[in-house]
């Protein structure tokens, strides 16, 4: 049976302003019209005085030093021109909003925020609007939904943002990275559809990462945004799931952007971790297992919640990830595997077609039996329960981020134990 498949996708807060759109590079610099010698100040003063594109500056700064741009006991912040009119407030006005001025496709203010501004938040406004800055680094949650910082907090956890990450022939995508207080390293987990880990306002109310997060030792979690492109990235080969044709087939090339682009980065800015776990849900449970067989020895854990693992063989005679363990099985990995939904009134996993796989059964939901067929088979073959191989089933639970957020205590759990 062809399980729900889950096409997450971003959505746009009204009334808030939106990232710039733009060309970019995966590393901590871009190539601008920029010298290597300027400073994060010197670009800002280069976009205003029209020398640098407002998205040429955006981008750099992005993905150095963050905005807003410190500048003394001053801090720079800039905002795409939209035609509405913009200003600042935050802690260190009194949450008067301050008018920001007009630049060449852009608004900016340079702002009084003393000389201690870590921890300090603000929001733009214009009118009745408000709404976070885009473009800050730092930020959290509360509750009236996201709220920017001057300069990230070190005695409370945050969310770093690293937008229009790229390579490896995958496409544009934003990294939302849960920093705990302190300083690192931590253990390090990558997971899937990050704009649904932390957003309160995103499907079925998010697995609201951080209230699992903040209960348990620090885990620094990187969240991976998805794309339209969810069905490319996230299958290892091609299938047919009844949208018009055959389609996905390049989880390689999204596991190699995982592996060789974004862990770079993350180890550069957070610090090289003892123990690197990658998890997801649904199509995202399934990639997880790729990324692991893919670079065994790499990755210590992968978590599959509710994952596709039927794929390559709902319509078409191709390779599934239970075949890719068995022929070339990754070492020194725990795999965490699970499911809600069940096998169906009669109680048994049917392969109908007779190809080894029961995927096919009407009766399976949640991707109950695809997943029960994987862990019995790594079991069978070398595995062994509650040491590198678990499995939780979660009797009749749907397939949504609630009943993920439900349950992903026991994989986080899991990971920590390493």
């Amino acid at each position: 049976m062809i399980a729900a498949l889950l096409l997450a996708c971003t959505a746009a807060n009204d009334g808030t302003p939106t990232l710039p759109s733009t060309q970019t590079t995966t590393t901590t610099t871009t190539t601008t019209t920029t010298t290597g010698s300027e400073t994060d100040v010197d670009v800002v003063k280069g976009m205003i005085a029209g020398r640098i594109a407002f998205e040429e500056a955006a981008q750099t700064v992005a993905w150095r030093g963050g905005w807003p741009v410190l500048d003394g006991d001053t801090a720079w912040f800039v905002v795409a021109e939209d035609g509405r009119d913009w200003a600042v407030a935050g802690d260190f006005d009194g949450w008067a909003p301050e008018p920001m001025d007009r630049g060449p496709g852009f608004r900016y203010l340079q702002a009084q925020v003393g000389s201690d501004p870590a921890g300090l938040r603000y929001k733009l406004t214009a009118g009745a609007d408000w709404g976070p800055d885009p473009l800050a680094r730092s930020y959290e949650y509360d509750g009236y939904g996201e709220i920017s910082f001057v300069e990230a907090p070190t005695d409370h956890p945050r969310l770093d943002r690293w937008p229009r990450a790229e390579g490896t022939g995958v496409g544009p995508r934003e990294l939302r990275v849960w920093v705990p207080a302190g300083a690192g390293p931590w253990p390090t987990l990558y997971m899937h559809d990050g704009q649904n880990l932390f957003d309160p306002d995103a499907f079925w109310g998010g697995w609201r990462m951080q209230d699992a997060l903040g209960s348990r030792d620090p885990v620094l979690v990187v969240g991976i945004d998805n794309t339209i492109d969810r069905f490319e990235d996230y299958t290892h080969v091609p299938d047919d799931v009844g949208y018009g044709g055959p389609m996905g087939g390049e989880g390689d090339e999204y596991a190699a952007f995982v592996q060789d682009v974004v862990r770079p980065h993350v180890e550069a800015t957070y610090g090289a971790p003892d123990a690197v776990g990658v998890m997801g849900s649904s199509l995202g449970g399934l990639i997880s297992l790729v990324i692991a067989q893919d670079y065994p020895g790499e990755y210590d854990f992968a978590g599959s919640l509710s994952g596709t693992l039927g794929w390559g063989r709902f319509t078409l005679d191709e390779e599934t990830i239970e075949q890719r363990f068995l022929a070339a099985p990754p070492t020194g990995l725990v795999v965490y595997a699970d499911s809600g939904g069940g096998p169906g009134n009669d109680g048994q996993c049917r392969d109908l077609d007779g190809d080894g796989f029961s995927e096919d059964d009407p009766d399976s939901s949640d991707n109950y039996c695809e997943t029960r067929q994987f862990v019995d088979t790594l079991s069978a073959n070398g595995w062994t329960w509650d040491d590198d191989l678990f499995h939780w089933w979660e009797p009749g639970a749907e397939h949504n981020e609630a009943e993920w957020a439900a349950r992903v205590g026991m994989p986080l759990d899991l990971f920590l134990a390493l």
